[in-house]
């Protein structure tokens, strides 16, 4: 087919209504000698809405295709990762925690002598690991512990299935669950951990551990010290 033949076929197929990249399909030329032969061809109102449709969707789909890829990417990290941890002995298990009081924990202040143990969070894995630390490093037993839910105002209705919800995670009788507190502020709209996905927050107190407290606060300076930290 001549050069001049397979303009007038680029026209028409334009003229139907056809992409650049459809008609590149069918016309072996470059983009650029393409665009040229095009330019001076109109379309439809219709015809450009078809086009623009056209684009969204391949964006969509070249958008899925990332995220497929992002996702398996990311199982496949967190696989192999999650190999690299051998055996938890009561030691490692006793720093884990230990360091997680330090993130997460309250720590007696001057303005605020006498403080025991307490520590809150919302992630589930994390309650669960920092209860594990507290029976079997520190030896607190479950008459010890007291739970507080902070959720907002907005979760209201929703009470006895967080209180549920955190009593099934935890393995301690819904009971333990009645002291409840809500926040007035306004919940961010912003936030991602919304509906099914809002679990509020628990707080877990550790009854008259002032002095455990402090018995915390030396192993944190140990680990301090032990890793040249001054």
């Amino acid at each position: 087919m001549t050069k001049a033949n397979l303009k007038n076929k680029a026209i028409q197929l334009r003229k139907n209504g056809k992409s650049y990249s459809e008609i590149l399909k069918n016309i072996p030329v470059a983009k650029s000698t393409l665009s040229l032969w095009l330019r001076s061809v109109s379309l439809t109102k219709r015809q450009k809405q078809k086009l623009t449709f056209k684009k969204l969707q391949a964006c969509w789909r070249g958008g899925q295709v990332k995220k497929e890829d992002r996702i398996k990417r990311k199982i496949k990290i967190i696989e192999r990762a999650k190999n690299d941890i051998d055996e938890i002995s009561r030691r490692d298990l006793m720093l884990l925690g230990t360091m997680l009081y330090w993130a997460e924990g309250s720590k007696e202040k001057e303005y605020y002598p006498g403080i025991g143990v307490v520590f809150g969070n919302s992630d589930v894995k994390m309650i669960k690991l920092y209860l594990k630390w507290l029976k079997d490093c520190l030896m607190v037993s479950n008459d010890e512990i007291t739970f507080g839910i902070y959720i907002h105002e907005t979760y209201k209705d929703n009470l006895e299935t967080l209180r549920s919800f955190w009593s099934k995670n935890t393995g301690f009788p819904i009971n333990f669950f009645d002291k409840v507190y809500f926040k007035k502020n306004k919940l961010n709209g912003n936030r991602k951990n919304k509906g099914l996905e809002y679990n509020g927050l628990l707080r877990v107190t550790v009854k008259k551990s002032s002095n455990l407290n402090r018995k915390i606060v030396g192993w944190i300076e140990g680990v301090c010290k032990q890793c040249g930290i001054v």
